[in-house]
């Protein structure tokens, strides 16, 4: 198992993929985005899965998941089928928080994450999603919670979603960040938890800065 888990929560468009795959790259860590394999599961549901099976918990035995702890050859499958791109698309945008406001679900990705953290072979892991440092790794080494201003979060969405209009993106983020707000406090820094502010920082920068503290964490740790 990974030795060192640096943690890493956020608010849809805060940066934390792209900054947490960079931070992967520095330390030579395995990188693990959480929320692909909830889209994963939306996925599966609107391709075969019966969504009457999430509140019962048979999903687990027909949930082939698969995903790269590799940032520079990411990829997410779902049995044979490669969903790295198709989890990504609106309607799957849309479709997610009713599949992780589900209990059942919420308790396997915590087990999943775990488990996937638990098979890697390097020395470290970062670990991002929305709930990384409160629930799935409260103990982690290192737990950031990385945020911005709305008015940058949907900027930088925007940019990332080039294809779907202005208004379009909007309503996703706000929505999605409405939802899944009910079910965890990704706004928020918990009690240890270090907050980290990017609206007025550019990529580097904030890279930069989480990687300070994340060292700073690590130094403290030896003490």
């Amino acid at each position: 198992m990974a030795d060192i888990v640096v943690a890493i929560d956020g608010p849809a468009g805060s940066g934390k993929s792209s900054v947490s795959k960079q931070l992967a790259r520095k330390f030579d860590f395995a990188y693990l985005d959480t929320g692909a394999a909830y889209r994963a599961l939306a996925w599966a549901t609107l391709n075969g899965l019966e969504f009457s099976k999430l509140e019962s918990g048979e999903f687990e035995s027909e949930f082939d998941y698969q995903i790269s702890t590799d940032p520079d050859d990411f990829w997410v499958r779902v049995g044979d089928s490669d969903v790295t791109e198709a989890i990504r698309s609106t309607l799957i945008s849309e479709s997610v928080s009713a599949v992780a406001k589900i209990q059942n679900v919420r308790d396997f990705m915590k087990r999943l994450t775990r488990s996937i953290v638990e098979a890697s072979e390097l020395k470290g892991a970062i670990v991002e999603g929305r709930d990384i440092t409160t629930v799935v790794f409260p103990d982690a080494i290192s737990r950031i919670l990385l945020t911005a201003s709305e008015e940058v979060r949907l900027q930088r969405r925007s940019t990332e979603i080039s294809a779907t209009s202005t208004n379009a993106v909007v309503n996703q983020v706000s929505k999605r960040d409405e939802s899944d707000s009910k079910i965890v406090d990704f706004m928020n820094a918990a009690d240890g938890v270090t907050l980290v502010d990017s609206s007025d920082l550019n990529f580097e920068q904030t890279v930069e800065v989480m990687s300070a503290q994340i060292e700073a964490d690590l130094k403290a740790r030896t003490k």
